[in-house]
């Protein structure tokens, strides 16, 4: 396993002594039932992390939500990180990304008939969703981002974990990136390793497995990233990326945790690439989209097109965009795939619970 090493901050290491006293004082508060977890009745999946951001979190919540909504009712649960509201939402068509979060506004954008709401608080959510008449068909939910929400119970927990990051070579926030220590781990069913190359060896996989040292109950799987069509931001239109050539000149504009593995897909294509980097979860203002617009006319080139990811899309849908830019503005899907041919395992295990757990499970 060849990864760049991890950067520690040493000098803010008497900080992370502090941090790792109150993140273990807070888990043992509920490991004693000190501050009490609640169960529910609806089969609940929880996708979460152990690090700030980057493993790729969208796109396996958004695998879930295809393998389970053509037999389920899929409902998604998020706080809607950065919207500008507060309180339980239950997403409309009409909601925009700074109502409800870039996260939830993309994948209400991608999946319209299912059930996407936001509460900070996730038990009233979960108990919001179950009983509105609006959702009160919901017969499961997948929690966004909530390993750290200690106070529901999933019925199953996946942890991510990014291959050129792992958990095992990070450190606890703020001399590395760790929410919390690697030991807890145990509290997962599921780990799956993100952003694995496709060309790894055997060994690779056995030194990950030893590193992360599992317990009988855990799984681990290794997933991949597949990149499909570009989409035409202002239509139907799709581009395939053999489309774009040696002579393309490409401005891409991102606002993730971490535009690397897409750099690195489009410098396959052409080495004419302006990568306007925002940090991740970026609200987009009418300056940055005159300062994208300048950067796009600057280019003398008459192959030239603006790529940016679903989640950045999700973002630039709330403002007008130059006519220019939203007919050049080209975004770049991404799925997941599962290596070492996984990928019906896993899937047999979500059903599998959900089939036993759903309140409608008679009729399923």
């Amino acid at each position: 396993m060849d990864t760049t090493p991890i950067k520690r901050h040493w000098l803010l290491a008497p900080l992370t002594f502090l941090y790792r006293i109150g993140v273990e004082l807070r888990n043992k508060l509920f490991d004693w039932k000190v501050i009490p977890s609640e169960e529910f009745d609806v089969p609940i999946i929880s996708v979460g992390n152990l690090t700030v951001g980057g493993t790729g979190k969208t796109p396996h919540v958004e695998y879930l939500i295809s393998l389970l909504k053509e037999n389920y009712k899929v409902a998604l649960l998020s706080r809607g990180y950065k919207r500008k509201t507060k309180g339980f939402i239950l997403a409309k068509e009409s909601n925009t990304s700074h109502e409800i979060g870039d996260e939830p506004y993309q994948i209400k954008t991608k999946f319209p008939n299912i059930h996407v709401a936001v509460d900070a608080d996730r038990r009233h959510g979960v108990r919001e969703l179950c009983s509105s008449p609006l959702s009160s068909d919901t017969e499961a939910i997948v929690l966004d981002d909530a390993f750290q929400h200690r106070h529901i119970v999933p019925g199953i927990s996946i942890v991510l974990m990014d291959y050129n990051r792992p958990v095992y070579e990070d450190a606890l926030m703020p001399m590395g990136r760790l929410r919390e220590p690697m030991s807890s781990l145990h509290r997962a069913q599921i780990i799956i390793v993100t952003k694995t190359p496709t060309d790894i060896k055997p060994i690779d996989y056995r030194i990950v497995a030893k590193h992360l040292n599992l317990r009988p109950y855990q799984h681990l799987y290794f997933t991949t990233f597949a990149y499909g069509d570009l989409q035409a931001f202002a239509s139907a239109e799709q581009k395939a990326l053999s489309a774009i050539t040696p002579d393309t000149h490409i401005v891409l504009v991102t606002g993730i945790a971490s535009a690397d593995p897409l750099v690195n897909k489009l410098r396959e294509h052409t080495e004419h690439i302006t990568h306007m980097e925002y940090s991740d979860h970026h609200n987009f203002t009418r300056s940055d989209l005159r300062n994208i617009s300048k950067v796009y006319a600057a280019i003398d080139a008459e192959d030239k097109l603006i790529i940016t990811t679903e989640k950045d899309a999700a973002r630039l849908r709330s403002y007008p965009l130059d006519e220019t830019i939203a007919k050049s503005l080209y975004i770049l899907p991404i799925e997941v795939k599962f290596l070492q041919q996984q990928q019906e395992k896993f899937n047999h295990y979500i059903i599998d619970y959900v089939s036993k757990n759903s309140r409608n499970r008679i009729v399923h």
